[in-house]
């Protein structure tokens, strides 16, 4: 384990010394200002509540509209079949109870107890894919919001954080240690 750090503090080291020599005099200052519209985010979610994607195509990220409609339209199929095949068993077991006989052969053979299973499972599943729906749309209008508020940072070259290693051969040793830069 040691010699993994050992080698892991080498080439981060070693990596660095070779940064070092290299020196810039910045004469003017070329870093450019973007203007930060503090209603971006607001905007963005605003947009996905109105319309599913509409934030999506306000930030730009376009390859996220497939995932948002992808996933509110199997919700909503889900939520449809498991409807249509709740009310088919919970009509059957009505029928039942009016002693009325069965239509399909399927669901005559199957007993009261299991078609009111049948009708709890398809039940739940149908709640289940309407929380689905809503999660996917509120989950959509969270994405919208955060990416236009992360798209705002600064993130340049400029902004880093390096190890530096230090080689201080002024003390007639042989000493090494670690700093980490950083620039604005």
């Amino acid at each position: 384990m040691q010699n993994q750090f050992i080698l892991l503090f080498l080439f981060f080291g070693l990596t660095s010394i070779f940064a070092q020599k290299k020196t810039q005099i910045i004469l003017k200052d070329t870093l450019k200002s973007e203007v930060i519209d503090p209603l971006r985010p607001a905007k963005a979610a605003f947009y996905s509540a109105i319309l599913p994607g509409l934030g999506q195509i306000y930030n730009k990220k376009y390859w996220k509209i497939p995932l948002v409609y992808g996933a509110i339209a199997t919700s909503t199929y889900l939520y449809i079949d498991n409807q249509k095949n709740y009310t088919i068993y919970r009509d059957e077991y009505k029928n039942r109870l009016e002693g009325k006989k069965s239509d399909s052969e399927y669901l005559a053979r199957l007993s009261e107890s299991q078609l009111i299973t049948a009708q709890k499972g398809y039940q739940r599943n149908r709640d289940l894919s309407a929380l689905f729906i809503v999660g996917f749309y509120i989950l959509n209008i969270i994405d919208a919001n955060i990416d236009a508020a992360l798209s705002q940072f600064n993130v340049s070259e400029k902004l880093a954080l390096k190890p530096v290693l230090i080689n201080s051969d002024v003390m007639l040793k042989n000493d090494f240690g670690v700093s980490f830069n950083y620039s604005f």
